[in-house]
């Protein structure tokens, strides 16, 4: 639980509190869950209960906040590394502590990334209800949800889009498969009434089913705020092939959505260069559609480059909160 952070897209990490269960092959080689295990400290799994940081690390951000402010800055706060902030598990009562956090941190901006995305509205609705907050989403909140293949994309990206949010940001770590992001063409608009995405031939009949005071569809992209990818790193690591990143960056780029490639992994295929040597008795992984060989050669030799650069894109925040202002559906949240 470490103040500062080595993540590429925060500068701190928070727990309010550790423990979690699994919920997806994204899951399968949990670093957090290894943590528990080696500390002791936590049980994992369903029914397990979660155990609540200590009073001194919850008043790590006040002082985060105070070194913003004079700074004049703002700082990335991820939540959480070490449990997810819309389990089940967690009492409401702890939740409604860290969105009290939250709206006395303004000089943060929370990186909230969960697993659990079809929690995160009414899980947000619950929260408010408690506070008797305003009806605007928080601004210094950017809401995240982890998809790692086709099926979760497919399945959770219109689920994280229905949330009001001032950033939605896609997390796709450990990437396990290509990835075409659904709605990610010029044919396609997100129904905020709906909650789905839905043709373009048929966005203007489909508004005024909901009558002329209908928030108007939107294309999927102006929704979608960021998109962060990585190649799975630690012991058990799955390799990832360097075109399934390409494909995500050009789709991105193509809708003009921030990009941040995280990291390759373990793993480095051949067609991305690099120092081999020393590697000859790795382990090797076959791709089969394109004969291709990646070799294990560590998560520091295999670095972050794709097709030999960095990619290091992050949303505009104020841009963003400008143009979402007569557009957001109206949330819930405490204040």
């Amino acid at each position: 639980m470490a103040e500062n952070t080595a993540i590429e897209w925060a500068d701190h990490t928070f727990n309010p509190w550790t423990g979690c269960t699994k919920v997806s092959p994204a899951c399968d080689h949990c670093y957090a869950e290894s943590w528990a295990k080696r500390s002791g400290t936590v049980r994992w799994g369903a029914g397990e209960s979660r155990r609540r940081t200590t009073e001194a690390n919850w008043r790590l951000p006040l002082k985060w906040n105070a070194q913003a402010q004079r700074e004049g800055r703002r700082f990335r706060v991820f939540c959480a590394s070490l449990a997810d902030v819309f389990d089940n598990e967690v009492p409401v009562q702890w939740r409604v502590d860290l969105f009290r956090l939250i709206a006395s941190t303004p000089h943060l901006d929370w990186l909230l990334l969960t697993k659990r995305i079809g929690n995160a509205l009414p899980m947000m609705r619950e929260v408010a209800q408690q506070c008797g907050g305003g009806e605007q989403p928080m601004p210094n909140v950017w809401l995240g949800a982890t998809v790692v293949t086709q099926a979760e994309a497919d399945r959770d990206v219109p689920k994280l889009l229905s949330v009001p949010a001032r950033v939605r940001f896609l997390s796709i770590e450990p990437m396990l498969g290509p990835i075409t992001l659904p709605g990610f063409n010029a044919t396609t608009s997100w129904c905020p009434l709906c909650a789905k995405i839905v043709p373009d031939s048929l966005v203007r009949p489909h508004e005024g089913e909901h009558g002329s005071a209908a928030l108007p569809c939107a294309s999927v992209y102006d929704m979608l705020h960021w998109v962060i990818a990585g190649g799975e790193s630690g012991p058990h690591a799955r390799p990832a092939h360097p075109a399934w990143f390409a494909g995500l960056r050009d789709q991105c780029a193509a809708a003009d959505v921030p990009f941040l490639h995280k990291q390759n992994g373990e793993w480095l295929h051949e067609d991305q260069g690099g120092d081999m040597l020393g590697h000859e008795n790795s382990p090797m992984h076959q791709w089969p559609a394109d004969g291709g060989w990646s070799v294990r050669v560590g998560k520091k030799a295999a670095g972050r480059l794709l097709d030999g650069r960095t990619h290091d894109e992050f949303p505009l925040t104020k841009l963003h909160a400008a143009e979402q202002e007569a557009r957001e559906p109206s949330l819930f949240p405490p204040t």
